[in-house]
């Protein structure tokens, strides 16, 4: 079975925790212990990941470096791409004492430059402020800034992906037993005119970019979602999502991580499952918050599975 897990950025860099790389590399350690489980049983993995707090830290760095010369997103994105990769798949391999072949590949995603997320910043980036700071900050450097439950941070553009570019590489590998590291977001790129590439000023929207994608049979041009998707809000939470012979999906919360296919019940990491969130409480719980990203999962919710409201 193929198992897509999804980790955030808040996964490697947890709410209000000091950015440090040790930070990042235990918070990697314990997310790796739980992902090696799930290729000890047997199934392939592709693991994607978010980027917003390392890609703010960054822009940090160039502003306290050499303010009128920062860094453009796309290339924070892949520089921070590599760096996560390195502590994923370093602490993969070591959980999985070198069993497998694991690859961190620089994923570029295209977006559309006509998206209006554009207009609309409300990716989260960086670390957490308060109101003053924020606003000092937006004021300094032409930040848009928004609230993010008790604190403020700056917002970027995140526009829906339209294609992954590199998902040949991401297929190639995976037919060869191999354990795929790439950004869920990716490194946003637009296509020119004459179909070149080049970078554009946003971070992708990365859960979506990689689901439904990564798993397509030779020959078919129809693509299948992966059997199962773990999402990750935090290292130690997750969301799993799976689906068994065309059966409903259904979404889990488990702790510490992955725990329960939930097409029958297969084990995937150990462990057992806490609650079981159905859909429709999982859109009742997303429809009425005041992030925009929870608003737009609740819509896809009630348009997957045709919900209505109470």
């Amino acid at each position: 079975m193929l198992v897509l897990a999804a980790l955030g950025g808040n996964a490697l860099l947890a709410r209000g925790q000091a950015l440090t790389a040790e930070n990042q590399r235990e918070n990697a350690r314990v997310a790796a212990r739980a992902l090696a489980k799930i290729v000890e049983a047997g199934h392939d993995l592709v693991i994607t990941h978010g980027n917003g707090p390392q890609v703010g830290l960054l822009a940090l760095q160039g502003l306290a470096y050499k303010p009128e010369e920062i860094y453009p997103l796309d290339v924070m994105g892949a520089e921070t791409e590599g760096m996560i990769g390195y502590l994923i798949e370093q602490e993969l391999e070591n959980a999985l004492g070198h069993a497998r072949p694991v690859a961190t590949l620089l994923t570029q995603i295209r977006v559309d430059p006509d998206d209006p997320a554009f207009d609309k910043p409300t990716k989260f980036v960086g670390p957490v402020y308060d109101k003053a700071q924020a606003e000092g900050m937006a004021e300094r450097h032409g930040w848009s800034i928004a609230e993010d439950g008790d604190h403020w941070r700056r917002v970027v553009p995140s526009p829906a992906p339209v294609e992954i570019p590199d998902l040949k590489v991401i297929r190639l590998l995976l037919r060869h037993g191999t354990i795929v590291i790439c950004a869920g977001g990716g490194i946003p790129v637009m296509a020119r005119p004459d179909g070149s590439l080049t970078g554009v000023q946003a971070m992708a929207r990365s859960r979506r970019a990689l689901s439904g994608s990564v798993s397509e049979e030779d020959g078919d041009a129809r693509r299948h979602h992966a059997e199962a998707c773990a999402d990750t809000v935090a290292a130690r939470r997750v969301t799993l999502r799976a689906r068994d012979q065309g059966a409903p999906w259904r979404a889990r919360r488990a702790a510490p991580m992955a725990t329960t296919y939930a097409g029958g019940g297969q084990s995937l990491a150990g462990g057992g499952a806490r609650t079981i969130v159905s859909p429709a409480t999982l859109y009742r719980m997303k429809r009425g918050t005041v992030r925009e990203k929870d608003r737009m999962d609740a819509a896809a919710l009630r348009r997957g599975f045709d919900l209505e409201d109470d």
